[in-house]
């Protein structure tokens, strides 16, 4: 008897794909998104120092932006199958998550699995982003946007976390680490989608051709202006929250009730994005992207006019915040993967993000600074001056000759 030929593996088609690729997106992150959520325990349980902890979270950081710097220059993430790099990449972060189980939290060891980590995330989101372009029809806002969604997601959950409970840097390493794992096997099943492209001829100097196109440069002008707010933002929300509530009566556990809101406040940034992409597929990009950011670089000074007043319109400015802050971060994306050649839209994307997190680093130490030299009612207000220089490069991008092309003639 001759044995029948295994069953071919089902293809998925678009939607599958797409919500298979967030989910995938999100496990991937998950490193980077638990760090927060282990501080407590690594204070307490191993007496690490406030500067050893900060070390522990802003490694992640450097080593995603040395990882996005090298995947920019090798140009692979446009030379090979995106799900192959983002293999790797999700396989490298569980397995640096893993390592680190076996060495104690403050050794020297455990920094260079954090770091190697981050580098690894950097094959995760750009990546993600280039995956789902592929798919677009006429709903490259909505697609683009659900990825992002993805990570505001993920980028809420340590506040939820420390809410409910501390958590364990054992635990945590270890549910991170298979979580990444997890995600490097079923990136497999995402299809690529009829617009994928893949380019054969890279050359360094290609990585930077976005800063020479003048719809591109606009477009990654507006993009670093929304960095310099959002991050910052997310990193000191829950402690702004935290310090009002601390200072009105009747608020009888402040720092349990301001990690709660902080979690709704940037887990409806998820909302934001999905609204945003949607909206933006229909009246245009750079419509949305001046909108948002108008709206949350107001609340970046009203936010700290309401401070320790009470807590019912603080925390309702705040979660209007938390769905402007990143209703326009698609928008800069899909800017690029319109205004840019195919074939290079993964690279053009993971330098975006390069430098737009290498922004997010003094923007998050300017705001620490400024609440502790001059309190939270002024602090915030720093963060405005991003969105206003995004939306004057905005505007710029509106009246270019390139932004014909930018949501099918949506401007």
């Amino acid at each position: 008897m001759i044995a029948s030929a295994a069953a071919p593996r089902p293809r998925l088609s678009k939607w599958p794909s797409v919500i298979l690729l967030s989910c995938c997106v999100v496990l991937a992150m998950s490193p980077w998104f638990a760090a927060s959520a282990v501080v407590p325990a690594l204070r307490v349980q191993y007496r690490l120092s406030e500067s050893a902890v900060a070390l522990m979270t802003s490694v992640v950081s450097l080593g995603f932006i040395a990882g996005t710097l090298a995947i920019a220059l090798t140009g692979i993430a446009d030379r090979q199958d995106p799900r192959r790099v983002f293999r790797w990449c999700a396989s490298g972060g569980g397995a640096a998550s893993l390592a680190a189980l076996a060495f104690d939290p403050g050794s020297a060891t455990v920094i260079a699995m954090r770091f190697l980590g981050g580098a690894c995330m950097a094959g995760i989101y750009p990546l993600g982003m280039k995956i789902a372009s592929g798919w677009t029809e006429r709903d490259m806002g909505l697609l683009v946007g659900i990825i992002t969604a993805s990570v505001t997601l993920g980028s809420a959950s340590p506040y939820l976390i420390a809410a409910l409970g501390d958590v364990g840097w054992p635990q945590a390493s270890l549910a991170v680490a298979c979580a990444s794992l997890a995600s490097a096997f079923a990136i497999g099943w995402v299809e690529l989608g009829p617009r994928h492209t893949l380019n054969q001829r890279f050359v360094v100097r290609q990585a930077f051709a976005a800063f020479r196109a003048g719809g591109l440069r606009l477009a990654n002008l507006g993009y670093f202006g929304h960095k310099w707010e959002n991050y910052a933002m997310w990193a000191w929300i829950g402690a702004f929250l935290q310090s009002s509530l601390a200072t009105v009566p009747g608020v009888d556990d402040a720092k349990h009730v301001g990690n709660l809101a902080a979690f709704c406040v940037i887990a409806f940034g998820a909302v934001g994005c999905l609204v945003g992409g949607m909206a933006a597929d229909r009246i245009g990009r750079t419509t949305v992207a001046i909108a948002a950011l108008a709206l949350s670089g107001a609340c970046c000074i009203a936010a700290g006019l309401l401070y320790a007043g009470h807590p019912a319109p603080l925390i309702a400015l705040c979660l209007v915040w938390g769905f402007a802050v990143v209703a326009d971060s698609g928008q800069f994306s899909s800017c690029v993967i319109e205004l840019s050649d195919p074939s290079l839209t993964g690279t053009f994307l993971t330098v975006q993000t390069c430098i737009g997190f290498l922004i997010t680093l003094p923007a998050i130490h300017v705001v620490g600074y400024l609440s502790g030299r001059f309190g939270w009612h002024y602090a915030f207000s720093v963060l405005a001056v991003g969105p206003l220089l995004g939306i004057v490069a905005m505007v710029r991008l509106r009246g270019h000759p390139d932004a014909i092309e930018l949501g099918h003639g949506r401007r």
